[in-house]
């Protein structure tokens, strides 16, 4: 019977669609998508150059959309979720601005990083002018809870990336000490951007936890599906190249897992690439079997699995409705894109 419910589920997973959706937020999203744009603008040239490189390379804004989502799920039905969905994508690309300047990355959704085009300056500096024109955008909503959210969510998420960055190349980064990462650094803004809708309907209390909840899990259950997709995905599903949090020394879970199961060869191994950068020819693959080895990747993607769960269970209780039915396929489309 066990075995029957786990193909069923995979089987419900593999279906599960963006589209439900995409296509419930569409007429919010278009707003969101021409606020982002006018607000980027500038009479510094360089800004709306930036901004625009990344805010038109083809991201999903998910993150937006669960707050025009949540917002209708609540019966909101003024206006002031398009500014803090808009709000909420600022701060997210800011972050993308400011992550790859930290990492040295290359690409960015398969497009050259933005500061690989203008400089590390330039991108820091517009990735702060997205901040700060989504703290504004907060501010004419007028609405402190919102403002509570989403700036205490800020803060979290730059403590996060401090996290990291202390964590980075540290082969003894335990799997609480990473989860405690990916919380703050990715969960927060997943959270925030879920909780802000029922925050401007003035939905109860234990309401706002339960979106909080949906988001903080989501979020989870996305970056661990998105650290098992660099070692067994496409730069398709990722918006990147496979393999680049292994050439960036990043420490991810199935690179917790395979030190921490490994035997003194291969941790000597994980230690030489990760922390000395001495990458050699091969040194890849040989990454990967080791994670085939110790299940890493399996392992990684069932945690992902765990936090889709409680994400779901968190709106367990409300009554069904197409919001309700697109969030929770949402859950699975984070989590299928690793089948």
């Amino acid at each position: 019977m066990g075995v029957v419910l786990q193909i069923e589920e995979a089987k419900r997973r593999n279906s599960a669609s963006i589209e439900p959706l995409v296509r419930l937020t569409a007429p919010g999203m278009e707003r969101v998508n021409a606020l982002i744009l006018s607000r980027a603008g500038s009479d510094v040239a360089m800004i709306p150059e930036v901004a625009r490189h990344l805010i038109s390379s083809g991201g999903k804004r998910l993150r937006p959309m669960l707050t025009i989502a949540a917002a209708g799920m609540c019966g909101y039905d003024g206006d002031s979720h398009i500014k803090l969905a808009a709000s909420v994508e600022f701060m997210h690309t800011a972050t993308l601005l400011h992550d790859d300047v930290v990492d040295e990355s290359e690409l960015r959704r398969g497009k050259l990083a933005a500061r690989m085009v203008w400089g590390n300056q330039a991108s820091v500096l517009v990735g702060d002018f997205l901040l700060g024109q989504a703290f504004k955008m907060m501010v004419e909503v007028g609405s402190l809870d919102a403002l509570d959210i989403l700036s205490d969510a800020a803060a979290i998420i730059a403590e996060g990336e401090v996290m990291q960055l202390a964590a980075a190349k540290n082969t003894g980064t335990t799997e609480d000490e990473y989860l405690a990462v990916i919380r703050a650094k990715t969960a927060a803004l997943f959270s925030a951007a879920a909780e802000v809708g029922p925050a401007i309907g003035a939905r109860e209390r234990a309401e706002r936890a339960a979106f909080r909840s949906y988001g903080t899990n989501l979020g989870l259950a996305f970056q661990l599906i998105d650290d098992a997709l660099d070692y067994g995905g496409s730069s398709a599903e990722l918006g990147k190249r496979t393999g680049d949090d292994f050439r960036e020394g990043k420490i991810t879970l199935p690179v917790v897992l395979s030190y921490r199961r490994g035997s003194d060869d291969d941790r000597a191994f994980w230690r030489r690439v990760l922390v000395e950068s001495d990458i050699r020819d091969g040194d890849f693959e040989r990454a990967l079997s080791l994670m085939r080895q110790h299940r890493a990747i399996d392992d990684t993607i069932e945690r992902a699995r765990h936090f889709g769960s409680v994400a779901r269970d968190a709106l367990a209780p409300f009554p069904e409705s197409p919001h309700k039915s697109a969030l929770l396929d949402a859950v699975d489309f984070c989590i299928g894109r690793a089948y």
